[in-house]
């Protein structure tokens, strides 16, 4: 008799929000089990061995059978044991120990570095000194005092500004958490071009962050006002509507209109909506020019005279 061969259904999987500690980046993790609770301590399969998160935050479960199915960089092991959990949180106090311990021998050695934050790995095989410093650092005989009083790996990270404004955490100018300290992995290139395009003053200290950069959030809507510009009408472009001439002073990209002033008469400007100036640079159209017919140099014939030969 044939075996009826049943295939067992794919296992649901569900998102969740972690947090490896205190005040830091929250990341994604999918894990099969799906009843787990804000705040329970989680074993995560990292690069480096396996790490303790805990849960802050519950996502939607996963559909095995979808077409593009949602990746997360991080997924839920298990959940920790009573062991780990009191391990995990003396892991805490003694990254805080080593701060202030390489705080102290820095000090000492009169070292022109700041020292931001001290990471630990669970399994004890390496720790991490994140550090920023305007020139280059001899920091060879503090590594060889760090090793000596840890008995481990050591690695001195230096990073600059923004990612220590990551680390480090606040509320910027609207009045919310930092978007680096939030949900940003990378930093996009940001340029006063980007101020420009959107109509913000260049005042320095209104489109600057906490960390003295151009403001990450420049780049959030820059595409969307660029391309709308496009197609409106520039400042200083003349238009002729019913007869009159005017001149196109202003754009207001949010509202899609362009303020326009009669060049002729001191009549007050007037706004034109997007339908109005639609239809006025439709007829104003020019046809595009053709190309110049390239010059050929003396001397020099074409490949293909040179092939029917």
């Amino acid at each position: 008799m044939e075996q009826d061969q049943t295939t067992e259904p794919e296992r649901m999987e569900k998102i969740y929000k972690i947090r490896y500690r205190t005040n830091e980046h929250i990341f994604s993790a999918s894990s099969q089990i799906t009843n787990l609770k804000t705040g329970e301590e989680v074993m995560i399969q990292t690069d480096h061995g396996s790490e303790p998160a805990r849960v802050t935050g519950l996502g939607p479960l996963l559909d095995p059978a979808a077409e593009h199915p949602i990746k997360t960089a991080y997924s839920v092991q298990r959940r920790c044991t009573r062991d780990e959990i009191e391990k995990y949180e003396r892991l805490m106090e003694r990254e805080q120990e080593a701060f202030l311990f390489c705080q102290k021998q820095i000090e000492k050695q009169e070292l022109s570095m700041k020292l931001i934050r001290v990471e630990r790995y669970f399994n004890g095989s390496k720790i991490i000194f994140y550090f920023t410093a305007e020139n280059r650092v001899d920091f060879r005989q503090l590594v060889k005092d760090l090793v000596q009083e840890f008995r481990t790996r050591v690695e001195m990270r230096q990073i600059g500004v923004r990612h220590e404004t990551k680390m480090v955490g606040g509320l910027g100018c609207c009045g919310l958490e930092l978007c680096c300290a939030s949900y940003i992995n990378n930093f996009a290139p940001v340029s006063i071009k980007m101020a420009k395009e959107q109509n913000l003053p260049l005042n320095p200290v209104k489109i600057s962050g906490i960390c003295n950069r151009l403001l990450c959030c420049l780049t959030y809507e820059y595409s969307t006002y660029r391309d709308i510009k496009k197609e409106m009408p520039r400042p200083g472009k003349k238009l002729t509507i019913e007869g009159k001439n005017y001149k196109v002073i202003q754009q207001s990209v949010l509202e899609e209109t362009v303020t326009v002033i009669d060049q002729d008469t001191p009549d007050p400007p007037r706004v034109l909506t997007r339908k109005e100036w639609e239809t006025v640079t439709q007829k104003i159209a020019r046809p595009l020019k053709p190309g110049r017919p390239r010059k050929k140099m003396p001397g020099k014939t074409d490949k293909k005279e040179k092939n029917s030969e």
